[in-house]
């Protein structure tokens, strides 16, 4: 069916558009300004929370899991690196086609199908756990290495297709007055979900070893997605254009190059990841640096979440929008003294400490940056700029993962660490001298 409607540059074009029906956000009372749970009295988002927690969860214990058993199978800082190359390849890659795919389509079936795929590479690893997983035919050591990194491999390609849609899809289910508190709890769960899941995980690992870590991640992405397929919303009807398809690919990074402020915010963070990525060395320092076992390496993974759950508690009285730039700028700044004080640290609960407070700052700037990104980007380009922020943000994690285990091997973990924190502060230093606007702009939220 053909209609005739007007588009932005004032004429009129044929476009077709899509039949599946729509599903506003649910309308409610209106709320007070303070009312710290206004996001969680609509039930839509409260059961995205939950299919978030608990897929977070899972990705927590799997990483912990892995982590582990690929330090344990290799004694190789550089193997760490790997698993997030792995991931961080084939998602950067997808991204941006991934983004066009949101806004092109039903964001919650989008979620459902690639949640899908990371419960069968759940499924996998757990299989490859056993010590013959193919028929008789026992693994060698260097055989299940590659074997883990192509399910983290699939499991890239999924996440690449997930974290755009899954994104986009929270701003569809709240009004925008809520975004600032819906945003504060989205992330304050996902930090909830990593402060149990790494603990989780290392006790998972200490008790029953790889097999029942992975089946524990198993259970918990099959939840996901049953919470996320209880989430009854269906994308608005969208226009479909004539726009050549690379053009609309790449809209969003378009977009994002054309916003200084959104820019700034998001290189901030990408350096800061890359450069500052201690978490993939943990392995090294509970096995060499501060000798402990699984239990201990739970306990460090835990750690930068703890504090950042603290701090999502805090912001949802007091969220940090009265000089957003300063507070941004400060936050990340924190976030590069306390990754060198985990360097040079040879005490357990200094460097957990100092974890914490990473994730405390850590905390501050991705609410920012998520505000800022929701707030001023369209709806819908939403699903295309956070196919961007993906590659700025979350695969810089697994880059930076990368980054840190090659350090490591050639300074080793300390000097790699430290130099990383430092890094992070030049940065810092550098965006905040070449972009004064942030360093100015003062209220984000009014």
């Amino acid at each position: 069916m053909r209609r005739r409607r007007r588009v932005a540059d004032g004429g009129s074009k044929n476009v077709k558009t899509k039949r599946a029906p729509i599903a506003n956000v649910e309308r409610l009372p209106p709320s007070a300004p303070s009312d710290t749970y206004a996001a969680l009295r609509i039930p839509n988002f409260r059961r995205y929370l939950l299919a978030l927690f608990t897929l977070t969860l899972g990705i927590q214990i799997q990483g912990t899991v892995v982590g582990w058993q690929i330090y344990d199978l290799t004694h190789d800082p550089l193997a760490l690196g790997i698993v997030g190359l792995a991931e961080a390849l084939p998602a950067i890659s997808m991204s941006l086609f991934a983004g066009h795919v949101a806004d092109s389509h039903d964001r919650r079936r989008i979620a459902l199908w690639a949640l899908s795929v990371l419960v069968l590479c759940s499924v996998g690893l757990w299989w490859l756990a056993h010590p013959a997983p193919i028929g008789d035919l026992a693994l060698t050591a260097p055989a299940r290495v590659r074997a883990i990194y192509a399910v983290i491999v699939l499991s890239g390609l999924a996440r690449a297709f997930l974290q755009p849609a899954r994104q986009a899809l929270s701003a569809e289910l709240v009004p925008r007055t809520l975004y600032s508190n819906a945003i504060t709890w989205r992330t304050g769960s996902w930090q909830m979900a990593a402060v149990l899941g790494p603990a989780l995980g290392g006790g998972l690992y200490a008790l029953g070893g790889t097999t029942l870590g992975y089946a524990v991640d198993a259970v918990l992405m099959t939840f996901a997605v049953g919470a996320l397929f209880s989430v009854r919303h269906r994308s608005p009807v969208r226009e479909v254009s004539d726009e050549p398809i690379l053009s609309s690919i790449t809209g969003g990074l378009r977009f994002v190059l054309g916003e200084p402020l959104l820019l700034s915010a998001l290189t901030l963070d990408l350096f800061s990841v890359l450069f500052g990525g201690a978490i993939a060395l943990l392995p090294v320092f509970a096995a060499e640096i501060l000798h402990t076992g699984p239990t201990g390496l739970g306990l460090l993974r835990a750690a930068p979440a703890v504090g950042a759950v603290i701090t999502s508690i805090a912001l949802t009285r007091w969220p940090p929008f009265a000089h957003t730039g300063r507070n941004l700028l400060i936050s990340v700044t924190g976030f590069g003294v306390c990754t060198i004080l985990f360097g040079l640290s040879r005490s357990l609960w200094l460097s957990l400490g100092a974890l914490a407070l990473a994730g405390a700052f850590d905390m501050i700037s991705v609410v920012i940056r998520s505000l800022m990104l929701q707030f001023r980007t369209p709806e819908a380009l939403l699903g295309r700029v956070s196919s961007v922020n993906q590659i700025f943000i979350g695969s810089s994690n697994e880059i930076g993962s990368f980054e840190s285990g090659l350090t490591a091997r050639w300074w080793g973990a300390v000097t790699a660490v430290v130099v990383g924190g430092v890094a992070t502060l030049v940065v810092v230093a550098t965006v905040a001298w070449r972009v004064p606007s942030l360093r100015r702009l003062k209220q984000l939220v009014k």
